[in-house]
């Protein structure tokens, strides 16, 4: 064989190598469970400010493959608060269902990861009043794009490995479904009466702001549990109407970690 022959062999085995050889992604998923205040307000339903406590369920999944920088998270966050107004005479349910996914950039430093990137926001939710007949609820629905920054960063303690994380999504911009001022839903969905009923939302109309703290210790190379606060700021200023829900919530749960590996 000659030389020529020889090398044209070494590169076609090594490019049969490469592509052969397998991939990975890495997998982070997160479950927390929370309680703590709420204060709502939606001048649709009632002037009145009302306040009580809530109850948070949420679950985040993140995946990167092995040798890129960006991350793929999936999160889903489900909240329930019941709350009185001042003279605790009537009384305000709220519930609602958030779906977040995005793409982020990640800066692996030593011990310190940054992200950086966007994300859209589903929410789906209701606000109903016990007290009110003719309309006694409002329905919530928007849809978001939004920036999104975080990082975490490890450290020891007590002989254990820490990680301190912090989350951050502000709105962009957006659609939200709104009744207009004096609107029936017996004239939205039933005479069928558009009334500026989808309406376009920037941070200016719609200021949201949802942030999540964290401290999680490492129990094992694929478990930590976690503690933090979830702050979620929602607020809405459109078809002459204001409304906001504010929830504060401590969070516990945990985190499993888990490699995926991927045959040619």
């Amino acid at each position: 064989m000659t030389t020529s022959k020889r090398l044209l062999a070494v590169v076609l085995a090594a490019v049969a190598v490469s592509t052969g050889a397998d991939g990975q992604t890495a997998v982070t998923n997160s479950y927390m469970i929370g309680a703590g205040a709420t204060a709502i307000l939606d001048t649709y339903l009632s002037q009145e400010k009302f306040s009580g406590t809530g109850l948070t369920i949420m679950g985040t999944s993140e995946r990167r493959k092995q040798g890129q920088q960006w991350t793929t998270l999936w999160e889903h966050e489900l909240n329930f608060a019941t709350t009185d107004d001042r003279s605790t005479t009537v009384s305000e349910l709220q519930g609602d269902y958030t779906l977040l996914a995005g793409r982020l950039r990640t800066w692996q430093l030593p011990k310190l990861t940054l992200k950086a990137g966007l994300m859209g926001a589903l929410n789906l939710g209701f606000i109903y009043n016990t007290s009110n007949s003719n309309n006694p609820a409002q329905g919530r629905l928007s849809l978001n794009i939004m920036p999104a920054i975080g990082g975490s960063y490890d450290f020891p303690l007590f002989g254990k490995t820490w990680t301190a994380n912090y989350e951050l999504q502000l709105p962009l911009l957006g659609l939200m479904f709104s009744p207009n001022y004096g609107q029936s839903y017996y004239e939205i969905f039933s005479r069928g009466n558009y009334d500026h009923n989808v309406v376009p939302t920037t941070f200016i109309a719609a200021p949201n702001f949802r942030q999540l703290i964290t401290v999680g210790c490492r129990l094992s190379r694929r478990f930590t549990l976690r503690i933090g606060y979830l702050g979620n700021y929602q607020q809405a200023n459109v078809n002459n109407l204001k409304s906001h829900i504010y929830s504060h919530r401590l969070m516990i749960g945990f985190v499993r970690s888990f490699t995926i590996t991927h045959r040619p």
